[in-house]
This record gives C-alpha cells, structure tokens and sequence, in this order.
C-alpha cells in the first residue's frame, strides 16, 4: 500500500520539541509526496475527526515554541475497545493512510491499539520523563533538565545566603532520570529515586551531617516526584538536624520553554526517519535513538522493552556529593 494521506497529533504530556516533531514530519512528508493532515487534541481529535490539512506554511516559526501547536488531552473514551474502533473507522472516513503519534509510553498504547485494528502507525518519542524502554532518548528531556538546572541554580543562592537545606521536588512520573541527572548537574547532596529504596537517615541525614561538619552550609536534597511525601521527608529533615528546610516543587514548570538545540534536533531527525519509513513501506514502529543513531523498532516489540536507571550514575552522584 502507497502513502498518499497521513496524519500527526500529539498526545499525553507535553514536551518541548514537540513543534519541531510536527514541523518536521510536516516538511519531510510534504517532501516525499504526502498530504499530511494535523490532529487536534491527540486521540479525543481523532475520535472527532477534528483535524486539518497543513502544509509548509502551516509550521512556520514554531521549532523555537514550547507545548504543541497541536495540542494534547487525554482521552477517556479512546481508552476503551469501542472509542479504539470508532478512532479507526474516523481515519478511515478521513482516507488517512498512516498516522504518526508523537507522545509517550501511554500514546504509543493507544497508537498500538489502533494498530491492531488496522490503522497504519509510527511513533516519535516525546516525553521529558526519558522513560521509553525502546530509546536511549525521548524528546523534551534535555530541556527539562535544563530548566530544573536553573531553577536549583537559583534555589541554591538563596539556601546559601539563608544557611538553609533546600529539598526540591522534580517531574519523571515513576522515573528517577530528571532528578539524577540534575544531581549530578547542580552537586546534590542527596537524590531519592522511585527505582531505589531509601533510608532517610543513611541516604539524607548522614550526608547532610558531613557536609556540615566539613564547613558547608547549604544543602541541596532532590527528590523524584514518584517517591511521594516530598513535604514529610523535609518536615524530618528540620526535625532531625535543626537546619532551617525550605520545600520546592517545581512542577510543570519543567514542561515549558524553549527546546534546547539537543531536543529540536533530536525531534527533526526522528520525524524525517517517521516519515522514511512510511515511504519505504514500512508500518506500525517506533522511532528510537540507539547509540547515536535513528532507527525503527516492531511497535510489539518496542512496548516490551524496559529501561534501568544506571547504577553507576547513581554511585557517582554519591561520590561526587562528598
């Protein structure tokens, strides 16, 4: 079967890259032949048949955007067998050979979902969590990190000038990789981790203590927001030590702003290889940056690939926090 119409939507969390996402698959599909149609509000637009053709005008000046020109929701009756049908039979009306589903883990389901009822897919990591188990990368997540990055920053200038501990609590749904990173980024003292069982004496009170009777007098603890009880753990914290404990929960804070060069280039090479694959014949994968490189993995396969928190990055969070 030849490609002649597709469509693009975003779903689930935003992530900034993703406007470089659709104006890539935009231009590159336009580029090889396609009428390329955007959907609005992810799979509830789909379910409406609320989408429009776009063309090379139509994603002018929005690689630099935040969010999704598209825009996002979540969609209670496309989680059901019969709103799956009834998004499928509406790409059908909508003559849509393929679709490209640029989201995260639950987009890719859905996108599965539609998959199995006959519907042509591909999908393009998004999401600032970096959780997807079939990419070493997920667009969004460099910015994320670097927002967090200046947010602590700033944090930290304040807890020095205060003598203060300052736990803040950063995005990744279930995933620990936002907060390592900046861990390592801005020198933490502490990192809690939903992948990791903790000890808040052993992992929190003690090291703070040596920081502490080494001369330092402002502390930075992370916490993921998966760990849960963000406002307790600092509550225990002034308990224990005495220090003045201040809480910050940045929220979605970190979904905003500019993409990094990292993430739109990241989100143009992974969509050119979106719409490569659908002109090759190609059907029903994911996108994925493996060692550099962009390749396309079996949707089935992609959905039973987990993805571990690196150990060794954790030890050297430790180390390096001394």
């Amino acid at each position: 079967m030849s490609i002649k119409r597709i469509g693009v939507l975003t779903s689930g969390g935003d992530a900034p890259g993703m406007n470089a996402a659709i104006r890539a698959v935009v231009r590159s599909g336009i580029y090889r032949g396609f009428q390329v149609y955007g959907i609005k509000k992810g799979y509830e637009g789909l379910l409406k048949g609320d989408m429009f053709e776009m063309n090379l005008r139509s994603v002018s000046d929005i690689m630099s955007r935040g969010g999704t020109i598209l825009q996002t929701a979540r969609s209670k009756d496309f989680a059901t067998p019969e709103g799956v049908k009834r998004a499928a039979r509406m790409a059908e009306v909508f003559q849509l050979d393929a679709i490209v589903v640029i989201g995260g883990d639950g987009s890719f389901r859905g996108a599965r979902a539609l998959a199995r009822e006959g519907v042509n897919v591909i999908g393009i990591p998004a999401t600032i969590d970096n959780d997807i188990g079939s990419t070493d990368y997920t667009i969004g997540f460099d910015t994320a990190l670097n927002t967090v990055k200046d947010a602590i920053d700033k944090i930290k200038d304040t807890a020095y000038s205060h003598e203060r501990c300052s736990v803040v609590e950063v995005m990744g749904r279930d995933a620990g990789y936002i907060a390592l990173h900046c861990a390592i980024a801005d020198g933490a003292e502490a990192c809690i981790l939903p992948e990791k069982k903790f000890d808040i004496d052993k992992d929190i009170i003690q090291p703070i203590i040596g920081c502490r009777n080494r001369g330092k007098h402002h502390y930075i603890v992370i916490i993921a927001e998966g760990v849960g009880g963000t406002m307790e753990i600092a509550d225990q914290i002034k308990s224990i030590t005495g220090i003045s404990t201040t809480t910050t929960i940045l929220g979605h804070l970190q979904r905003g702003g500019s993409p990094t060069v990292r993430d739109r280039v990241a989100a143009s090479l992974m969509a050119v290889k979106a719409t490569e694959c659908l002109e090759a014949g190609e059907r029903n994968k994911i996108i994925a940056e493996k060692n550099d490189r962009y390749i396309s993995i079996d949707i089935e396969e992609a959905l039973e690939m987990e993805k571990h928190i690196d150990e060794s990055m954790i030890e050297t969070s430790k180390m390096l926090s001394l």
